[in-house]
């Protein structure tokens, strides 16, 4: 067969189908949907498989601490079996009688004197009270405290604090007073007992009876 020939054949073979192309689209959509409504009819309904997960929660567990079992103490030798002393002990040895017969009261040591503060001992004693001193005059303290401050220090605005054992009297007067803990500086030490000297006080009482007392009284020096 010659080309001119065969050239007509497949311009006719062409043009057949595409007269028949649209038909053939046309049953190739309907069978595809008639096959896809069997699957859908005939068939059972198709479902996902659950692939859901969940997570476990993970406990802690704290160990309980080591104990170290101590070794068992070493075996305690028993004591020696006391040995009984010949001793040659006469029955006539009697106790003394102690009745007032035979130790009368005239006979007796006199009671120690109660002891009592005095502004002439040089250590102080506590004195038993039920209510204590009060002090009376402290803005005049304040005021002594700026008159008395040493002006050498002042000026170096040196600060300190004197701790003063101060003998109250019946009357809440100072009778007599001594530095029990020192600023370091004798010329404040000095000014803390000229200021604790002019101290007023209420007296202290003991079964509401007026009592002399040694204080403890701190002096603060400072500057403003």
């Amino acid at each position: 067969m010659s080309d001119p020939e065969e050239r007509q054949l497949l311009a006719v073979a062409y043009e057949r189908f595409k007269r028949h192309l649209t038909d053939w689209i046309a049953i190739g959509v309907i069978l595809s949907v008639g096959l896809h409504y069997a699957l859908f009819t005939l068939f059972p309904t198709l479902r996902a498989a659950d692939i859901s997960y969940g997570s476990r929660a993970i406990t802690a567990v704290s160990l309980p601490p080591v104990v170290k079992v101590p070794p068992p103490p070493q075996q305690i030798a028993r004591p020696a079996t006391p040995r009984v002393g010949a001793a040659d002990i006469t029955e006539d040895v009697t106790i003394a009688p102690t009745t007032f017969e035979a130790n009368p009261v005239e006979s007796l040591a006199p009671p120690p004197r109660p002891a009592r503060a005095s502004p002439e001992e040089d250590r102080p004693r506590f004195i038993p009270y039920d209510t204590p001193p009060k002090l009376l005059n402290p803005e005049e303290i304040r005021a002594l405290l700026q008159r008395d401050y040493p002006a050498a220090l002042r000026e170096a605005r040196v600060e300190g604090k004197v701790v003063i054992w101060a003998y109250v009297d019946i009357e809440g007067r100072v009778g007599k007073a001594h530095v029990q803990e020192s600023s370091g500086f004798a010329a404040m030490d000095r000014a803390g007992l000229a200021v604790a000297r002019e101290m007023r006080f209420s007296p202290a009482l003991n079964r509401d009876k007026k009592t002399p007392v040694w204080v403890q009284q701190a002096i603060v020096f400072q500057t403003k």
